[in-house]
């Protein structure tokens, strides 16, 4: 591309953030050009659960994760893994997370996030109607069944927190219950809570397609190369790339866990980390599933999407080089059968995906230090496409110099140091 050639945004990444803040601002009438160098939906957007988690306003890091961290780890296959060749390297990171764990903090971090998801319901329907994609959305709801009374009681509390602010949850206090909403469950599961809050899509891949599909439609670009270096200039920004230098009137920086090779060429580094997931999607009709199912004391879930039955979840903290340890996704898989009997486990599909994620759970939305004109927008962990609608209302408003909806002071990128 011809450096000479401006363009008023240049997104770097084509995840469901990158896409979605693409398309909001070409419905405002900017010109767009999206650049990521394996194109749309090809990371951690593409093999989610598809689900818009908007009442899940509790952030990882908090006392209670970090009392059980210590047990999970004993487990190489449980919830929480450090695989032993990444330990050293994450140390950094999982101090920071003991830090963001003291009250205060997690209050501070509970109010942000609930702010954040308020905004993401208000804006996804009409961003999607937009966007041309508002029949992939499904509202079927989500229940969380436990074994434990204790475990049950103590998500009870937190969630009764979340309700006083609006947020709508069922108590189911037996198997029958339970069966109630979603049959076939194994009787081992005595509590359970179901929010009809919870919303999903389709299929996740399909929908961040179905964005760039919209994106072109409108008139934007998305071009398949590696951005490799960010550098502000007088009156624009000029970006790097295998396909040439690119400048722009502004550029945002969404491109997920990689976001740091490009935030470091401006001189600012975030404590990013690898939150790898793991899920294995069976063929249609594997399971009679009418909404999601998270099994909360085991770390994953059962989502209904139009292509299968994904079983998946879990959290590694393996950085980005080491090869994929699908015994994790076979461990889930395993898990399932016994507490879905009657799961058609066969033909299933193994992925792996990379989670960006900052120890305070929150993500970075907001100007560079060096900048105005270059904006970052990443570090979503779970709730990349929950936020994503929020997240491109936001960085639209600031492209056009508007306040943003949403106080944007605990997501700042300076918050850091």
């Amino acid at each position: 591309m011809d450096a000479r050639q401006e363009i008023e945004l240049l997104v770097i990444g084509a995840g469901v953030i990158g896409m979605s803040a693409a398309v909001e601002a070409a419905a405002r009438g900017l010109s767009v050009t999206v650049i990521d160098r394996e194109g749309p939906a090809a990371g951690a957007s593409a093999g989610n659960a598809g689900g818009f988690a908007f009442p899940e306003i509790d952030p990882l890091a908090s006392p209670g994760k970090l009392l059980a961290a210590p047990r999970w780890l004993f487990d190489p296959l449980g919830p929480l893994s450090i695989p032993p060749r990444h330990a050293v390297h994450v140390l950094p990171w999982m101090l920071r997370f003991a830090r963001e764990c003291l009250p205060a903090r997690v209050r501070a971090a509970r109010r942000a996030q609930g702010a954040l998801m308020l905004h993401a319901r208000r804006t996804l329907e009409p961003f999607m109607q937009r966007a041309g994609s508002l029949h992939m959305l499904r509202k079927r709801g989500q229940i969380r069944v436990y074994e434990s009374v204790r475990a049950f009681e103590a998500a009870r509390q937190s969630y009764e927190s979340a309700e006083s602010e609006g947020w709508r949850f069922q108590w189911l206090t037996s198997p029958d219950e339970i069966a109630g909403i979603q049959p076939g469950l194994s009787p081992r599961f005595q509590r359970g809570i179901f929010t009809q809050d919870w919303w999903a899509i389709s299929d996740p891949r399909d929908y961040v397609l179905a964005l760039a599909e919209a994106l072109r439609a409108a008139g934007g670009r998305i071009v398949r190369a590696e951005a490799r270096a960010v550098l502000p200039e007088d009156g624009s920004v000029a970006v790097q790339t295998t396909d040439g230098d690119m400048r722009a009137s502004h550029v945002v920086i969404a491109a997920g866990i990689y976001s740091n090779r490009l935030t470091r060429s401006i001189g600012q580094d975030f404590p990013l980390e690898a939150e790898r997931g793991y899920n294995t999607t069976l063929p249609p009709g594997a399971f009679d599933l009418r909404c999601h199912v998270t099994f909360d004391e085991h770390g994953f879930v059962a989502a209904p999407l139009s292509g299968g039955i994904r079983i998946g979840g879990a959290v590694e903290l393996g950085g980005t080089e080491l090869p994929p340890n699908f015994a994790r996704a076979r461990a889930m898989l395993r898990k399932a059968q016994d507490f879905m009997p009657g799961l058609r486990a066969e033909g299933g599909t193994e992925w792996m995906g990379m989670r960006p994620s900052l120890p305070d759970t929150l993500p970075v939305i907001g100007r560079a230090r060096r900048s105005p004109r270059v904006l970052f927008a990443f570090g979503h962990g779970h709730l990349g496409l929950t936020q994503s609608s929020a997240t491109a209302d936001i960085v639209a408003d600031l492209v056009q110099g508007r306040a943003p909806a949403v106080d944007l002071a605990p997501f700042s990128p300076d918050r850091f140091g």
